[in-house]
């Protein structure tokens, strides 16, 4: 009986062992991806602003941007941008309309009939005022790893401002910078987002996730033939 006792013991003491040595390298890698990017935010939009500081245009312009990429972030029903979506939205196209970015890169989720992000952005954008030819659909960006790498692959995209929240930035820009695509972040946070706890939690386990994928550099879900920036952005925005 002691004998069962003392290995249960030690299993359990193996195992918060374990656990700790786990955690660590968990934080380890999280906090590498953040300090790693965390100087390439480079603007943080608020309602009250409609124009950029001398310091972050020339910091946007130094990188020369071939477009901005719109992150995802869901939709209300069939037609409606979710609250963080919005506020990327605008963000990207304040970019648009100030001339600091030429073009409008939307990535996001369209695997499904039901949900149809990829339109709710275009429509969102085209009612802006964005002309049509200048926005480019990637209706393929089913995780932000596979949205990055089709930036790179499909739209042949080397330099770029990457628009989302802050908490998803510094992923969003390691993965980018680790596949070749030059960039800085404009951060779109308007607000405090329903959620936005789990989403933090969530987001350290995806870092390190994406840490490991942008050392093994797997190819995105689906593939594609290269779409030029240089040509309308038209003929990618489907039925």
């Amino acid at each position: 009986m002691r004998i069962i006792k003392w290995i249960i013991k030690k299993i359990l003491f193996l195992i918060i062992i374990l656990c700790a040595i786990c955690g660590i390298c968990v934080m380890t890698v999280n906090n590498h991806v953040v300090n790693s990017e965390k100087e390439n935010i480079v603007s943080s939009i608020t309602w009250s602003k409609s124009e950029f500081t001398r310091a972050e245009k020339e910091a946007i312009k130094g990188v020369k941007p071939q477009c901005a990429i719109i992150l995802g972030a869901g939709i209300i029903g069939t037609d409606t941008p979710s609250p963080m979506l919005k506020d990327r939205l605008d963000a990207g196209i304040l970019l648009y309309e100030q001339g600091l970015v030429p073009k409008l890169l939307l990535t996001g989720d369209n695997g499904t009939a039901e949900h149809n992000e990829i339109h709710v952005m275009l429509n969102y954008c085209k009612d802006a005022g964005v002309p049509e030819e200048d926005i480019y659909c990637d209706h393929a960006g089913f995780s932000t790893y596979d949205s990055m790498y089709r930036a790179k692959e499909i739209f042949q995209v080397e330099r770029a401002v990457i628009v989302t929240q802050t908490y998803h930035e510094y992923r969003s820009m390691y993965i980018a910078e680790k596949l070749g695509i030059k960039c800085v972040g404009v951060a779109s946070d308007q607000d405090k987002y329903s959620g936005q706890p789990v989403r933090e939690l969530r987001e350290i386990l995806a870092r390190d996730k994406d840490y490991i994928k942008c050392f093994l550099k797997p190819a995105s879900t689906l593939g594609g033939s290269v779409i030029s920036l240089l040509e309308s952005g038209v003929a990618t925005h489907g039925e």
